[in-house]
């Protein structure tokens, strides 16, 4: 389940579509809660001055909960399941708006495009993915091509 922050209700529909494509494609169950959240330019840099020690402005911040493990089972994570709903808490994915619509732009595609590519960009870094180095990269671009793909989001 996807909670949205300071999100308007498009995006926030593009978002939940966006997290269920990812697990299909993934294999995995809907039992994972994740945050999205929309800030200004500002406060996107301060969070992530504070917390990589990176003085500048990005576009999307992804902080996991939890190390996901494949095969993934749920059991395997006794003790980070909320027991009042059964779900884990995956992690947050923070947006900054303007770089979104900036990079829409800069990009020669939709506001809609940037959005579903950055929350599925901060969704598989929550997943475990990561573009350290070219093959991870590689292999994470491809399975953002395929979820996007598949929900017919082009590059307009």
């Amino acid at each position: 389940m996807i909670s949205l922050f300071d999100i308007e209700p498009d995006y926030g529909e593009l978002i939940e579509r966006v997290y269920l494509s990812a697990l299909r494609r993934l294999g995995l169950d809907d039992v994972f809660d994740v945050d999205v959240s929309f800030v200004d330019e500002e406060r996107i840099k301060e969070i992530n001055r504070e917390t990589r020690d990176t003085d500048r402005v990005t576009d999307v911040l992804s902080f996991p909960n939890i190390d996901v493990k494949y095969p993934f089972h749920i059991e395997d994570y006794p003790y980070d399941v909320d027991r009042e709903t059964g779900r884990i808490m995956l992690g947050d994915i923070i947006i900054c708006k303007k770089r979104m619509l900036e990079q829409a732009e800069e990009y020669g595609h939709s506001d809609a495009r940037e959005c579903a590519f950055l929350t599925l960009h901060g969704l598989l870094h929550l997943f475990g993915y990561d573009h350290i180095d070219e093959e991870d990269r590689k292999k994470m671009r491809a399975v953002e091509e395929d979820i996007l793909l598949s929900m017919n989001i082009t590059r307009d």
